[in-house]
This record gives C-alpha cells, sequence and structure tokens, in this order.
C-alpha cells in the first residue's frame, strides 16, 4: 500500500495528539507540509517533529499530491478551510468543532458528499475502550432498554487560559464550554443514546472567569428513544473532575468516567474498564491525555479513504452532537 500524502493545515494547541499520531503512523502517510501563518508555530512543528512547513496556503490546495488533509485551524474558520479543501479534491478530517452552527456544519457536510470526498471529525473519546465497551453493550441488549441518561463535564480552566488572545470568543471559537471543552461528553452520551428529542437549559458565564461566552450550562434532556437525563458543563470547577455520562437501564446502571468504566446489573454481574490515570484534559492542562485515540482514530479515517466507505466518525455522524449544543444554546 503507498503511503498517503497529506497535509496538516493548523499547527496551534490541538497539533500535538495529531502529530504524535502521524509520526506513529510513517508507514502509512508522509506528511507533506504543515501550514501556520505564525512563524514560531511553524519553526516548532519542524524542529520537534521533522515535518516541512509552509506559511502558504494556497500551495497545499494547489498540489495535486496531497489528497487529503488535518484541518485544525480555529472553529470559526473551518466552514471556509473545509469547503475549499473538499472542492480541491482532497479528503478531510477536522477537529471537534464540526462547525460552529448546525447549518453551517450540514452544508459543510453536504459539500464533502457532492464532491465525492472522505470527510471526518476528530471526537476521538468515541475510541476510548471504556465507551465502546459500553455502547457495544448497549447494541447487545446486555442493559435492557435506558430509561435515564445525563452528562457531566466538570471542567476547570483558570483565567490564564481565557486571557490567551481569542480563547472563549465568539469571533474565533465561535462559543465556550459547549463547543471547546463538552462536546466530547455530548457526543459520547449520544453516541451510546441516540438522538435527542428536546432540551431546556439555563446558558451563564460565572463571575469566576471574564470571557464573553458561557463557562456553564445545565439543562434536561429527553431522547428519542424516551429516556431523559440532565446535561451540566463548566470550565468553573476546581480542581476539574473526569467527564461522566450515567446510564440507567432496565437490567442495571453504567458509568463512564473519563476513561473509566463501571457496569452493575441487577443480577449481581459486575464489568469494570480502569482508569488510564490522566485527567483526560479535565484541570489546567487541556492537552493531559495520550494521544492513542487520536492515532486510532487517524487510522480508521484512512481506512475509510482506502476502502471507500464513511469514517467510523463521519461529518453525517458528528452531526448532532452540534444540533444538541445549538439547542442547549437556544439557537434552534
Amino acid at each position: 500500500m503507498a503511503r498517503r500524502k497529506i497535509a496538516v493545515i493548523g499547527l496551534g494547541l490541538a497539533l500535538t495528539p495529531h502529530a504524535k499520531s502521524l509520526v506513529d503512523l510513517s508507514d502509512r502517510v508522509e506528511v507533506a507540509a504543515g501550514f501556520s501563518y505564525e512563524d514560531r508555530h511553524r519553526k516548532a512543528w519542524t524542529e520537534t517533529y521533522g515535518f516541512p512547513a509552509t506559511d502558504d496556503l494556497d500551495d497545499i490546495f494547489a498540489d495535486k499530491s496531497i489528497d487529503t488533509v488535518i484541518v485544525l485551524t480555529p472553529a470559526t474558520t473551518h466552514y471556509d478551510v473545509v469547503k475549499r479543501a473538499a472542492l480541491s479534491g482532497k479528503n478531510v478530517l477536522v477537529e471537534k468543532p464540526l462547525e460552529v452552527t448546525y447549518a453551517r456544519a450540514k452544508e459543510l457536510v453536504d459539500i464533502c458528499r457532492q464532491a465525492g470526498v472522505t470527510f471526518g471529525v476528530c471526537l476521538q473519546h468515541r475510541y476510548r475502550p471504556s465507551g465502546r465497551k459500553l455502547a457495544g453493550m448497549i447494541a447487545a441488549g446486555e442493559l435492557g432498554r435506558i430509561v435515564c441518561a445525563s452528562a457531566h463535564a466538570r471542567m476547570w480552566r483558570p483565567q490564564t487560559y481565557y486571557d490567551e488572545p481569542g480563547r472563549g470568543t465568539l469571533a474565533r471559537d465561535g462559543g465556550g464550554v459547549l463547543l471547546t471543552q463538552a462536546i466530547h461528553t455530548l457526543d459520547i452520551m449520544l453516541y451510546l443514546c441516540g438522538p435527542f428529542e428536546s432540551v431546556n437549559s439555563f446558558v451563564t458565564t460565572t463571575p469566576i472567569h471574564r470571557m464573553e461566552t458561557e463557562d456553564l450550562v445545565c439543562g434536561s434532556i429527553k431522547f428519542v428513544n424516551g429516556a431523559i437525563g440532565v446535561v451540566e458543563a463548566t470550565t468553573a470547577a476546581y480542581p476539574g473532575y473526569p467527564e461522566t455520562v450515567e446510564i440507567i437501564a432496565e437490567k442495571g446502571c453504567a458509568t463512564v468516567a473519563g476513561t473509566a468504566l463501571s457496569v452493575r446489573f441487577h443480577d449481581g454481574r459486575t464489568f469494570d474498564i480502569a482508569s488510564d490515570a490522566t485527567s483526560g484534559g479535565a484541570g489546567a492542562n487541556p492537552m493531559d491525555f495520550p494521544h492513542d485515540y487520536h492515532r486510532d482514530l487517524i487510522t480508521d479515517f484512512l481506512d475509510a479513504i482506502e476502502e471507500k466507505r464513511d469514517p467510523n466518525v463521519s461529518g453525517a455522524k458528528a452531526l448532532e452532537v452540534i444540533r444538541l449544543i445549538d439547542a442547549l444554546l437556544g439557537k434552534s
């Protein structure tokens, strides 16, 4: 199998797990370029990983030998960058969130489908063994019908995090805790329980942070399958706690807490997966997690291109969490 030639667009905060994954996958990919307008990011990229860098985005889109791009630019740029990549005939893996509103996200999914390119989204928590195992149990009917499902993302970001230019702004991030942090927890809840029917919510910015967007959201949710539950998301919970999805079902209860899983059946059986001992990015260091799940997601994305199928976390599958965030924020 020939190595696939790819480029990385955006070399900022989200880069490290992707870059480490590409190093691990060097037998499958050739990294042709890393793009950033900032010299310090290009320099760090080349010195740390040995990959070439460019400040000319046009060169990447014009290079026919590059057939795949990984987009790591700020959320509000995703629409323009992904659209341009798709119309250039390049497969696209975009960092979360897919886009900042459901309407724009749906347009991107349609554009990529019409262009005939593979489109994936980096929601790597779906590759944690805890969530995958529980999803399998639910699909096999081991827990029976779900009656309640709740998501809690109690994270901590110090004010210095939001003092970084653009952080927590509509102009760059497109939103606050929901789009930037809690999206992974919400996505796992939907991955396990299916689509939602309705929500009610309260959204605020606490006095703990000076920022434009929300840092605390609490709400209730009803799923299409009839289950109900609650949603809680914040970056004001010091020192940060593992994000949690709790399931109450006919035959037992299950809790995914970070990378750990606990299942307790009514008949006395139990099943557990231990935590990998990282904070999962819930604390002051948002990058405190291994890159294994990114690597698994990128591997599936490459397989999907070869096999001419949708990746496991396709653009279409990532739409539901954006729809939920829109609803929690009162946009729909």
